[in-house]
């Protein structure tokens, strides 16, 4: 190999959401924070230059990071020692004060550059960061999603660059003003999800010398980059059972990249031995919480699933009308990220149900026409939903839509058998995230809802509802049946 070229790797993982503890897949353990930690130390071994980067959203989805409110997370990634990682829109579900508290703990970089305060439009984070490696300086950027305003609605001093457009813009700043001769590669580190990094690669312009886009938010499994505008895009699914890995050859000489190879690699027994160390932390904090929290709560007749957001589900019909159950709204809008396990039961312990719901919030009441109702379903089955790129919901019992896809039409749309006109009554229960942005989930100005009636609260607690409707009923069953069909 000539004395010019340089190896690098950087390995990447994205939407982590608090995967901590190992599977059994066909007798075989794969994921867990400890096999992961195990195969970075082992590159970190194998290879010669080796930078490993996180892209968002590290919080949330168990409750080793619930209970301690991400101060277990945090704790947890400084051993696993990331060399920068980029906020997710999970992280600010504590809020943002307790995520800057979160950020003092953190022993790793943390870099974004189109979170902002308002009042002097100065960032709150650090945009970039320069590591230094072999001889190369590779400069990282990182990029947020415009979800991040719906979980700071109350928090009006924070902002975010909301459109692709203006977070281009972000970038071509830092590169116009950090990018140097010294500079040997630079990548954006973002969380925006997939179709967003295609559209955010095409706003780039050449000039400023961006040769990759490592990403997260969609929780997309890739078979290979994605290349537009000359720069490869590449996302790691999600949880811990996968990994990242480009190998790099950097020609020093020309300044540019020789030979790039990616690659997903599953993490288990085969390829990844057990951090022992990380093993063992991890058990503190599990010993810890099982005390508390494993306890069964009821049994199911049989295990349900959840496999996609964008459509009907059996978890989510199930989710949906235990909302609906005894309520004063005719139809339960079940928020379909809220639900958080693919697969679920048949026993329940009490763990197992506040991680699959872990976003516990207040339920909102609003009245809807018939035909504010109509443009509502035409908003949410819009081109982006079957991307994962917008809010998908469940809905309870007595709905049923019909929607073709290749003519954006709402073929049926009916409720208890009779068909929704324009001048039908129907009282909607939503969740307090989904009520904080109504105007951008559903389509129809929340000030024209109010119209209706004034929004009220029905319950301070989603998870109090789901607690007692499952200790009081079991053998609960729920089969995907029609109240969602998409036509192609």
């Amino acid at each position: 190999m000539p004395d010019t070229i340089r190896k690098l790797t950087i390995l990447h993982s994205n939407d982590m959401h608090g995967d901590f503890l190992p599977k059994e897949e066909n007798g075989k353990q794969t994921g867990g924070l400890a096999r992961l930690s195990g195969y970075v130390n082992k590159i970190r071994k194998e290879k010669e230059n080796v930078i490993y980067a996180i892209a968002g959203d590290m919080f949330r989805g168990s409750i080793i990071d619930s209970e301690y409110q991400g101060l277990s997370t945090i704790d947890l990634m400084n051993n696993l020692m990331p060399d920068v990682a980029t906020i997710g829109n999970h992280e600010v579900d504590y809020g943002f004060a307790h995520l800057l508290f979160l950020e003092k703990c953190a022993k790793f970089p943390i870099v974004n550059a189109n979170l902002f305060i308002t009042m002097n439009n100065s960032r709150v984070f650090t945009p970039y960061i320069n590591l230094e490696i072999g001889g190369m300086r590779i400069l990282f950027i990182g990029i947020l999603t415009e979800e991040v305003l719906s979980s700071t609605k109350n928090e009006k001093i924070i902002g975010t660059f909301i459109d692709l457009e203006s977070a281009a813009k972000e970038v071509g700043i830092i590169c116009d003003n950090y990018r140097t001769v010294k500079t040997d590669m630079t990548v954006l580190l973002t969380h925006i999800g997939l179709e967003n990094d295609i559209k955010l690669a095409g706003l780039l312009d050449p000039d400023w010398g961006v040769n990759m886009i490592i990403g997260g938010h969609s929780h997309t499994f890739m078979e290979k980059p994605e290349v537009v505008n000359g720069v490869p895009i590449v996302q790691a699914g999600t949880g811990t059972g996968v990994i990242g890995q480009i190998d790099i050859q950097y020609d020093t000489e020309k300044k540019e990249i020789a030979d790039f190879k990616w690659k997903c690699v599953p993490i288990n027994e085969d390829t990844a031995p057990v951090d022992e160390i990380m093993d063992e932390l991890i058990d503190s904090y599990r010993t810890q919480t099982d005390s508390k929290y494993k306890r069964v709560v009821t049994r199911w007749a049989r295990k349900l699933a959840h496999p996609s957001r964008e459509q009907e589900t059996e978890m989510g019909n199930l989710y949906a009308d235990t909302m609906a159950w005894e309520a004063s709204f005719d139809i339960m809008m079940f928020g379909s990220g809220s639900i958080r396990k693919k697969e679920l039961g048949p026993v329940i312990e009490y763990q197992d149900m506040l991680e699959n719901t872990p976003f516990d919030d207040v339920l909102w009441m609003v009245e809807v026409t018939g035909a504010q109702f109509r443009r509502m379903v035409q908003h949410l089955m819009r081109d982006e939903a079957w991307a994962g790129e917008t809010e998908f919901y469940q809905f309870s019992k007595g709905v049923r839509i019909k929607y073709r896809k290749s003519t954006h039409t709402i073929e049926e749309l009916k409720f208890n058998g009779e068909d929704i006109t324009d001048d039908t009554e129907l009282k909607l229960g939503i969740q307090n995230y989904h009520f904080k942005s109504f105007d951008e989930f559903m389509g129809v100005p929340l000030e024209e809802v109010k119209k209706n009636m004034k929004p009220r609260v029905v319950a301070t607690s989603v998870n109090n509802i789901i607690e007692e409707y499952f200790a009081t009923n079991s053998g609960l069953d729920a089969h995907v049946e029609g109240r969602i069909e998409i036509v192609e």
